[in-house]
């Protein structure tokens, strides 16, 4: 049964490198798609303009609010994820605390504190 648990409590140490894959992947779709919608919004609005039908420029104007508002949520993801696994760590035990912070940090911080992180608690 120790095995078994000292196993479970080791998972994020052992797996650090696979979060912190989850966290680069994570910072590039905060960054790159919120700008891919807005730059695709601003086009869609360029083309309407020059088009001069007003009925298209409504439309294209409605689709970039929605795009940027679609842009604003993808960048607060890894906010909220962040926020989520704040609070499954306060019900943590000490040892899986520690643990599951490995995790945190990779997922949310996945440069330098995630293998700091790793490393402290080996």
């Amino acid at each position: 049964m120790d095995l078994f648990l000292t196993g479970a409590v080791d998972f994020c140490k052992n797996t650090a490198n696979i979060w912190q894959i989850v966290g680069y992947v994570l910072l590039v779709f905060k960054v790159v798609i919120p700008i891919l919608l807005i730059v695709f919004g601003m086009l869609d609005l360029g083309k309407a303009v020059i088009a001069s039908k007003s009925d298209e420029v409504k439309k294209a104007a409605t689709s970039l609010a929605f795009r940027a508002v679609g842009g604003v949520a993808i960048f607060l993801i890894p906010t909220i994820i962040s926020l989520i696994m704040g609070f499954i760590s306060d019900f943590q035990t000490s040892g899986a605390k520690d643990d599951f912070e490995v995790c945190r940090k990779c997922i949310t911080r996945p440069n330098t504190e995630c293998k700091n992180a790793a490393e402290a608690w080996k």
